[in-house]
């Protein structure tokens, strides 16, 4: 059943443009096809910083702080696994650089924890959220 957004409902664009609309909006105008029906044909969102933009309402999804959060989660794991493999290419091309992305990395993971309550784990270790899959080679680059 479809049910339209309502005054201040959260949500985000689908495609966001630019980093205004990559953020959460709250609903603040909704404009329906005809004055007798439910189904919306443009939301006007507010940003925070109190910019308003009207979209189509295709162009548009509810969404919440809870939703915000799986996404976060998402992109530190993601950031984080890539972070990890470019580590391990970089202490063979550069141990200054490899230096340099092991901070990037202890840097997101603590990040996560401290803000999100996310468990990082870039080795891979069971028992946690792991950020990829485990390291299974030893330093001289055989199996375990």
């Amino acid at each position: 059943m479809y049910r339209s957004m309502e005054y201040g409902d959260t949500a985000r664009v689908i495609t966001p443009a630019d980093a205004t609309e990559h953020r959460l909006g709250t609903v603040t105008d909704v404009t329906y096809s005809t004055p007798h029906t439910t189904h919306a044909r443009r939301y006007t969102l507010r940003f925070p910083g109190g910019i308003e933009r009207s979209f189509p309402a295709d162009h548009v999804v509810r969404c919440t702080r809870a939703d915000d959060h799986a996404a976060l989660e998402a992109a530190f794991t993601n950031a984080c696994v890539a972070l990890r493999d470019a580590c391990r290419i970089a202490h063979d091309y550069d141990p200054d650089l490899s230096v340099g992305t092991v901070s990037l990395i202890r840097r997101l993971v603590d990040l996560s924890r401290l803000r999100l309550g996310l468990t990082l784990n870039p080795s891979g270790a069971a028992g946690v959220a792991e950020a990829g899959s485990p390291n299974t080679r030893n330093q001289g680059g055989g199996e375990r």
